[in-house]
């Protein structure tokens, strides 16, 4: 590789976005390859509310504030003249939604393909359903190389879109250091004061969709507490989605309202006071892309009890007990079995614990920097 600097670009749009798997990725991957890569030069875009906070960490790093929100018409249009106005040698987009006009160079992050298999209430529209697939079939088509953050998300894209599996590269997510055993019991306490939760809980956190199936999570706890009589709660983070009404129906139709508890939306401060004062965390899952929120459980010393599909069993791996998501009866019996049996609950605590080592975004940063430096060469 000659040794003048490339210049870089990665879509920062989403940075800033620590609610979203996404928003998280970005924050690491920058900060990884900025501080990994001494050589080449990076141009990060960012929208105008995060583009003020972002500090450049050195010279060879710019920002760029762009306008186009992703999804949008202006992203299809306005996007690329932005890009190639930086004369990039290569552009990372880290998610699928890359502008089907820019034509340069580019490298493409597929987190999931979640909307090809639950297209939500926004995909109603054909107009939407035919961009969607549009866009996405652009985006990886085009790409000198596609980045998958699971074996699983990679089979999907070979799948769905007939793209050659040596033109992916898995790179696994990684756990942020934040999510660590908390010993602090006041401010355990705290936490279940302010949310009013007496009992031992059961964990769920997460967008409320229709992929995620609360539904079945809310019917094993129906199970769990009029048949198995099982005194706990269910506490349910993030925020309650209008569009799928479905799920506060369900606890309404079982009664079981004054047992489930609403947190709202969890921020990151919080977060691992939650997993640390579960009894229990429960993905009850029908897609997910990568599933961190169970490592992230595990690191907090939480056992965790999953759905047995997509990508859950390929990186929980032997740390979880596993469930067919299809089946409240089978939810509810795994959860019991964790929470009365006290060998097996401990085992899986320390299964955890092992098995987030596995995982670091210091990792993820070092391979897609070298896939940057393959491409360049």
């Amino acid at each position: 590789m000659t040794h003048n600097p490339k210049t870089i670009g990665i879509d920062g749009r989403m940075y800033g976005y620590a609610q979203t798997g996404i928003g998280n990725y970005i924050r690491h991957l920058l900060d990884c390859v900025f501080r990994l890569d001494e050589k080449n030069k990076y141009v990060i875009f960012l929208l105008p509310e995060e583009y003020e906070n972002f500090k450049t960490p050195n010279k060879r790093i710019k920002k760029v504030q762009v306008f186009s929100k992703w999804y949008g018409w202006k992203e299809q249009f306005f996007l690329p003249f932005d890009l190639y106005k930086e004369n990039l040698d290569l552009m990372h987009f880290t998610h699928f939604n890359s502008p089907i006009p820019y034509l340069g160079k580019s490298i493409v992050t597929i987190h999931d393909i979640t909307p090809y298999f639950f297209p939500g209430h926004k995909m109603k529209s054909l107009i939407r359903k035919v961009g969607f697939r549009t866009v996405f079939f652009s985006s990886v088509k085009k790409a000198s190389k596609v980045i998958a953050v699971s074996q699983n998300t990679k089979n999907d894209i070979i799948r769905h879109f007939k793209i050659s599996s040596e033109k992916i590269a898995v790179t696994y997510e990684g756990i942020d250091s934040q999510f660590k055993i908390i010993n602090d019991k006041e401010k355990l306490d705290r936490l279940r004061k302010k949310y009013n939760i007496p009992n031992s809980f059961i964990f769920y956190t997460g967008v409320w969709r229709n992929h995620k199936n609360l539904v079945g999570l809310v019917k094993a706890f129906g199970i769990l507490k009029n048949k198995h009589k099982l005194d706990c709660q269910l506490v349910l983070g993030g925020k309650e989605d209008p569009y799928y009404p479905e799920v506060r129906k369900t606890w309404e139709n079982l009664g079981l309202e004054k047992d489930i508890i609403r947190t709202g939306f969890i921020d990151q401060e919080e977060l691992p006071l939650f997993y640390n004062a579960a009894e229990i965390f429960v993905i009850p899952s029908f897609y997910e892309g990568f599933g961190l929120i169970g490592l992230e459980a595990m690191a907090c010393g939480t056992p965790v009890v999953s759905s047995n599909k997509t990508s859950l069993p390929e990186v929980l791996g032997n740390a979880a007990i596993y469930f067919n998501p299809d089946n409240p009866e089978e939810i509810a019996e795994k959860i019991k079995l964790v929470s009365t049996n006290k060998k097996l609950y401990n085992e899986l605590v320390e299964k955890g614990l092992k098995q987030i080592e596995k995982y670091s975004w210091e990792r993820m940063g070092k391979e897609t920097l070298e896939i940057y430096r393959s491409i360049l060469q």
